[in-house]
């Protein structure tokens, strides 16, 4: 049967490209794996030749696959469920990519193209290891394809395909309208009924996650090639891959810190939990693979240098990648749905994705161990005074950190797997932080003094020649930096605080003792100091997070008594302040006003105008939060934060709630009143109880402010009381007005003017309304010093890519050096 308007060739040409990729990633994985081991030259690269055709058809699949649903996407082709479920008509262009990576498929899709274009790069500078670690990544890439396969082998389904249409999804099948009632068919013309899609979730539409996914993917992609040089490692009992594993590792921790800190940074920006790092499981589980591939990188070093630490190494690039795939279960299957804002829900793959993380594991553990004695190693135990020693504690240091971490973060899989029922702590960040903090410690020490150690051994008087100065000076900064800042932050005890003190203390020690080492062992040689530089960043990463974090500041406490929402596991009406249209309210450092809010129909975004004055030095500015609408209405609006970014802190605001009352049109009628006089109102009368005026003055004397409020009673006519306060600031001969808001009575009173000193008559005005109800609560959060933190991503990516090209650099000058010799 046709149907009418329904674009099926786009579906069709994606769907065949998909089946494509599968059957010549298989193809290319076996010719791979001949070539490997083909031990005839000529043999050998006949097979290479067949293995490279059938992986460059297989990424031109992929592109094609992607190419296919990007257009349906963006021709709002709503026949296709992806399309529906993921976009509608008044989605921006720029989020079109959005979409492509919102759902399962369309993110295996991303994660198979990043594979693609590694596997070019190892196929034209992999040398020796082109055919085994391609054996690996073809695989790789032939297992995601299962994921976007969509068919069924003997009842079982295997992927989800992502060209498949609303009528063939079963999305329609009761809905009347869709449904020819004579045949049980779907109508000819079903799509005229079809207006729209369900649209991309609120949280998605920021520029960040345009950026942040496809730098994550590569980072998760990228972990697949160290992974690959072990596994063909242990294939060939081969053990120099750990020489060109080396930069891949240094540049699959560089970009993954940049993509899980582009998470944090999108966190910040786009939701509204106030922060950038939350320990959800989602960042968890990314974070984790992370932490192992930065402690295989260390080990890495120490075998290159002392023949130390082989076996680690195997086992830390096996877990790193190993720990990418389980993340992927975790996100995927559906199992974090309640307990993460980032988890995908949908098509329920637990089973395939179990065994996509078994086929490698399995077999890379158990060459592992049928390996493990053949392995060289070095019979003579590491000195104490040896750097191999302390980067090896390091790195154990750190995969404790991870096994901590995902442990936490695994308590739904073994729940469901043992039938309990652990509940999740009630304050999730201190669970991690009280562990993690310490070991945020000890790394930030061992980062500062590792590097002043050699390999082999090291005298106790040349160390302590070395770290005497950075030493002092870290501590002297601390304790500097401590009195200025006054650490405070006893919420969890005084053990907690102690613990922010002597991290702090090790993270200033790392920014020092790495910068010393470069002026004073490397001579300031910048180019071979990739990894002093990305410790220095590692350094002002850790000191950015314990200040913004400890002495993060609400500002916006609920001076008005007035709350617009009870208070719920996210939200204290406490720490939000009320604000009503037009009238400026006392915040403590700031008096802010809400102006107003208009909405942007292209974005689909209620922007809301906050004016910012501060109190003591006058400063103005002003932010504008704003609310999402999504689509899908059973989510209704998403609240996007607005900051004001200062070198030393940002002022971070987001509205919790709203509400619209109509158009405020009425206007303060004044009053003439001394202390004791009464004035009338449509419901009751307001007294003037007394003058309340306070002043201070600079040490110069030079300047003075002074304020004057007025203690008011609003007296109602069944006998309420009601107290305000309006008042008038002066500061340098500048006159702020402080109206008060009585809510429950309509009524806004402000302090005029002083009308005779003699007779102490003074002016107030009066306006009643009904559109006070024109309100919003406010959350406003000072974050010092968080600039640190985004600062430090910054440069420790950089210190991780320069140590790409320094390894790089060797490695192209070590095959010069064989060739100039043979």
């Amino acid at each position: 049967m046709t149907y009418t308007g329904e674009h099926l060739f786009p579906g069709q040409l994606g769907h065949f490209a998909s089946v494509v990729s599968l059957v010549v990633s298989l193809i290319a994985t076996f010719a791979f794996f001949k070539a490997n081991r083909a031990l005839i030259e000529t043999e050998k690269k006949s097979w290479l030749k067949m293995a490279r055709v059938a992986f460059f058809i297989e990424a031109a699949a992929v592109v094609t696959t992607i190419g296919c649903l990007y257009y349906i996407l963006s021709n709002n082709l709503f026949e296709y469920y992806y399309a529906w479920s993921h976009s509608d008509k008044t989605l921006q262009t720029e989020y079109i990519f959005s979409c492509l990576w919102e759902g399962q498929e369309g993110s295996f899709l991303l994660w198979t193209f990043w594979h693609c274009l590694l596997g070019i790069i190892v196929i034209r500078k992999g040398g020796k290891w082109e055919a085994p670690v391609m054996t690996v990544v073809s695989f790789a890439q032939f297992c995601l394809a299962t994921m976007i396969i969509g068919v069924y082998v003997f009842g079982l389904k295997i992927g989800s395909d992502p060209f498949l249409l609303m009528r063939q999804k079963g999305i329609l099948d009761n809905a009347p309208v869709f449904i020819d009632q004579a045949t049980g068919l779907f109508k000819q013309d079903y799509l005229k009924y079809l207006k729209d899609g369900q649209g991309l979730n609120a949280t998605l539409q920021n520029y960040w996650m345009v950026i942040h996914p496809p730098i994550l993917f590569l980072g998760f992609a990228s972990t697949i090639v160290p992974f690959a040089y072990c596994f063909s490692g242990l294939m060939n009992k081969d053990h120099s891959w750990t020489k060109p594993a080396l930069s891949w590792a240094a540049f699959s921790g560089g970009i993954l810190s940049l993509g899980i800190m582009m998470g944090g940074a999108w966190a910040y920006e786009s939701l509204n939990f106030g922060g950038y790092w939350a320990w959800d499981p989602v960042e968890n589980a990314s974070m984790v693979p992370w932490l192992i591939m930065v402690a295989g990188l260390h080990c890495n070093l120490v075998y290159n240098h002392s023949k130390y630490s082989l076996r680690t190494t195997y086992i830390f690039y096996i877990l790193s990648f190993s720990f990418v795939l389980y993340s992927t279960f975790l996100t995927r299957s559906g199992i974090l749905g309640d307990t993460s804002v980032h988890a995908f829900t949908g098509a329920d793959m637990s089973a395939q994705l179990i065994s996509f993380i078994l086929v490698f594991f399995l077999p890379a553990m158990y060459l592992f161990f049928k390996n493990k004695n053949t392995m060289p190693t070095v019979k003579k135990e590491e000195e104490l005074y040896s750097r191999e020693f302390w980067m090896f504690i390091g790195s154990l240091v750190l995969f404790l950190s991870a096994l901590m971490i995902i442990g936490q973060t695994s308590m739904p899989v073994f729940n469901k797997i043992f039938g309990t029922k652990i509940a999740q702590p009630e304050d999730p960040k201190f669970a991690y932080n009280k562990i993690q903090i310490f070991i945020a410690f000890v790394v930030g020490i061992l980062t500062a003094i590792t590097q002043f150690f050699k390999y082999k051994k090291s005298t106790g008087k040349q160390l302590a020649k070395s770290l005497t100065i950075p030493t002092v000076i870290a501590l002297a900064l601390t304790i500097i930096f401590c009195l200025i800042f006054k650490l405070d932050y006893y919420t969890h005890g005084a053990g907690f605080l102690v613990a922010i003190y002597l991290a702090t203390f090790s993270a200033l020690y790392a920014i020092v003792g790495n910068f010393s080492y470069i002026v004073a062992v490397l001579g300031g040689k910048i180019k071979t100091a990739g990894a002093s530089v990305a410790h220095i960043g590692f350094g002002l990463l850790l000191f950015g997070v314990l200040i913004s974090s400890s002495k993060e500041l609400i500002l916006s406490h609920n001076t008005t008594g007035i709350a617009l929402f009870e208070k719920t596991d996210t939200e204290d009406p406490a720490e939000n302040i009320t604000l009503f249209k037009g009238v400026p309210i006392d915040m403590g450092k700031y008096m802010v006003t809400f102006m107003g809010d208009s909405m942007n129909t292209r974005d689909k975004q209620r922007v809301f105008t906050i004016h910012f004055k501060g109190k003591t030095n006058g400063e103005e500015f002003t932010l504008h939060p704003y609310w999402l609408k999504n689509n899908r209405q059973q989510e209704g609006y998403g609240a996007t934060p607005d900051s004001k970014h200062y070198w030393n802190k940002d002022i971070y605001t987001y509205v919790s709630s709203w509400q619209q009352e109509g158009t405020d049109t009425t206007t303060f009628r004044p009053a003439e009143l001394a202390v004791g006089d009464t004035t009338f109102y449509s419901n009751g009368m307001i007294v003037l109880n007394k003058v309340n005026v306070t002043q201070s003055a600079t040490k110069m004397g030079s300047d003075s402010s002074m304020e004057m409020g007025l203690d008011m009673t609003v007296i109602t006519k069944d006998g309420s009381k009601f107290p305000a306060t309006p008042k008038v600031l002066i500061d340098k001969d500048k006159a702020s007005v402080i109206a008060d808001t009585v809510l429950a009575q309509g009524l806004v009173i402000r302090f005029n003017k002083v009308l005779n000193d003699k007779d102490g008559k003074l002016e107030i005005g009066v306006k009643e309304s009904n559109s006070l109800n024109d309100s919003l609560t406010l959350k406003v959060i000072e974050f010092p010093l968080i600039g640190a933190v985004w600062l430090g991503v910054i440069v420790m990516v950089i210190g991780f890519f320069m140590s790409v090209f320094q390894g790089y650099r060797k490695l192209k000058q070590t095959k010069a050096a064989k060739q100039s010799v043979s």
